[in-house]
């Protein structure tokens, strides 16, 4: 079996997770999770048998009893608390009663907590909760960024790299990295293409790797351009507005809290496998409230969309106006030079008519990436519209909604 000795029940907990969403493939969920087939639904079988203790290779201990006396709870509550300590009252109460623990309401728990002073009256009004725009499926859109780097005692700076699910909230990736330069994110990305396949759109932030500032509003890197010929499209959040990205932000304050103001990172090996556990942790056990206190993992299903070895060529229409982007991102249409991008340096365009009158469209396979303005301006210049390839369910929406 391929799976890691030290994360195993978790993922063997995410592959079953993933198996009973609606449509699920198993052979195909099989070959990303490289376990063959008679094994995937061995687990399968076992947990519908037997629930998540039957994904052990040893017995777990028994739950706690719905029988309990009150002082039992308390205890249980704590316990709970003691293992989680930045969870809440509704969260705690949650996973005791999925244990089939009998529990009082929030109000209660929360109660007990403060008793036993587990809960900072500070932390009451800290933080902000904002109403966000969800998508609807999985996959529709994923959000990626860096939480800022941490220390680590031997030495060195972790870099952790998160890609979030926008519909499910699942965590797709938590990578311990040693820096932020394209070939560790396109590396990272390749191994969460390869098991949960491609998402429709990536949600980023106008640093680098993917984005660099440019005069005419381009903002393509080469990641970008990869992104784009495996057909996932790039989208950014308005600048200095963090909370376009509000629920990566919000993950990452989860992270903080809970995982990293709390453990010492030795090197990169020991916080990957400290990544592992809490995310198993976070996508399989932890309620969480923006779900209904549901776990992400029961509303996240792979993409539909497999990752291909050999990247697919680029098509175009016969008959298209094509050019060739020049080493300096540069292209030639009667007899003036347009900026592309150097991102784009080597690749073939297509110059289409767009809506407007007298603007032309220049697009990388189906994806607009910039526009020609031919009609000379005969009034302050014209404002041109996003283009094709900026999503317009994010480029419309208040940053708070996003």
């Amino acid at each position: 079996m391929a799976w890691r000795e030290e994360s195993i029940v978790s993922q063997r907990l995410e592959f079953v997770t993933l198996a009973a969403a609606e449509g699920a493939n198993i052979r195909e969920l099989c070959r990303r999770y490289k376990i063959s087939a008679p094994t995937g639904y061995k687990w399968i079988e076992r947990r519908r048998a037997g629930g998540e203790s039957a994904l052990r290779d040893s017995s777990r201990r028994p739950r706690s009893s719905p029988e309990r006396s009150d002082a039992a709870t308390e205890a249980a509550v704590l316990q709970v608390r003691e293992r989680h300590p930045a969870w809440g009252a509704r969260k705690i109460r949650a996973v005791l009663m999925a244990r089939g623990v009998k529990v009082p309401a929030p109000s209660t728990v929360h109660a007990i907590l403060v008793r036993h002073g587990k809960i900072d009256p500070a932390q009451k009004t800290k933080h902000q909760a904002w109403q966000r725009f969800e998508h609807d499926r999985p996959n529709a859109l994923w959000q990626m960024d860096f939480k800022g780097h941490v220390p680590m005692h031997r030495g060195g700076r972790c870099h952790p790299l998160t890609i979030l699910d926008d519909h499910s909230r699942f965590s797709i990736g938590l990578w311990a990295c040693d820096n932020e330069r394209r070939c560790t994110v396109q590396d990272r990305l390749i191994e969460a293409f390869r098991r949960f396949g491609l998402p429709e759109r990536v949600l980023c932030d106008n640093g680098p790797p993917w984005s660099v500032p440019h005069a005419d509003g381009g903002k393509h890197t080469g990641l970008t351009v990869w992104l784009l010929r495996l057909g996932v499209c790039t989208v950014h959040g308005r600048p200095f507005h963090p909370q376009t990205q509000g629920k990566d932000e919000r993950f990452h304050r989860t992270l903080k809290a809970e995982l990293l103001s709390r453990m010492d990172l030795r090197d990169l090996g020991h916080a990957q496998e400290t990544f592992d556990t809490w995310r198993g942790m976070y996508n399989l056990m932890r309620p969480h409230e923006a779900l209904g206190m549901a776990v992400p993992a029961s509303r996240y299903a792979c993409s539909s969309r497999p990752y291909p070895e050999r990247m697919p060529e680029v098509e175009y229409a016969p008959g298209e106006t094509l050019r060739r982007v020049r080493p300096n991102g540069l292209i030639k249409y009667r007899g003036q030079s347009w900026s592309v991008g150097q991102a784009f340096g080597g690749e073939l365009v297509s110059l289409r008519q767009s809506p407007l009158e007298g603007v032309m469209s220049i697009c990388y396979g189906p994806h607009a990436v910039g526009m020609i303005e031919l009609k000379p301006a005969t009034h302050p210049r014209r404002r041109l519209p996003p283009l094709a390839s900026l999503a317009p369910e994010i480029a419309g929406k208040p940053p708070a909604n996003v």
